[in-house]
């Protein structure tokens, strides 16, 4: 006995314009690690931007160095953080390259360093300057986001072998 059978398949494509937001990366630690580099970074670039004119030094190298490491990282971080919040493929993709290996390694090793020059300067400053304090705390602001930095480093290396 024959039975006769008749199969219809129907494919819809639809698109969208929607964004979707990749909010649960905020959640994980490389995601917080970006975010706290991120508004640590405006803190830093928002007082050495601020106090940069009215500071009375001979010399604006070490200020400079600083200025330029901090805004170079903070605007790399930033992109980095959005791309992988408006992107869920961005935000697994990325993880498993060596790019944030060698990024958060040089991140890491710039700011220490300017961050280093830039407290030694400092601190070669009478204390009676009124941008001793602001700078001071720029300065260990630097090196708290040079920490953060080695631990996005470690994470990213981590992600990279995939342990």
């Amino acid at each position: 006995m024959s039975h006769s059978v008749t199969v219809t398949r129907t494919t819809t494509t639809t698109t969208t314009s929607a964004l979707i937001i990749n909010t649960g990366y905020l959640k994980t630690w490389p995601g917080l690690l970006k975010l706290f580099q991120t508004l640590l970074g405006i803190v830093v670039v928002g007082l050495i931007s601020y106090y940069y004119r009215t500071a009375r030094i001979v010399s604006h190298t070490a200020e400079t160095f600083y200025l330029l490491m901090a805004v170079t990282f903070l605007v790399g971080t930033f992109l980095i953080l959005v791309s992988c919040i408006i992107s869920i493929s961005t935000a697994s993709i990325i993880s498993k390259t060596i790019f944030e290996v060698v990024y958060h390694t040089a991140a890491a090793i710039m700011y220490i360093a300017a961050s280093v020059t830039f407290l030694v300067e400092v601190n070669r400053w009478n204390k009676n300057y009124s941008e001793y304090e602001p700078y001071m705390a720029a300065g260990v602001i630097g090196l708290v986001i040079s920490i953060l930095y080695v631990l996005s480093a470690y994470f990213a290396r981590k992600s990279y072998r995939g342990l």
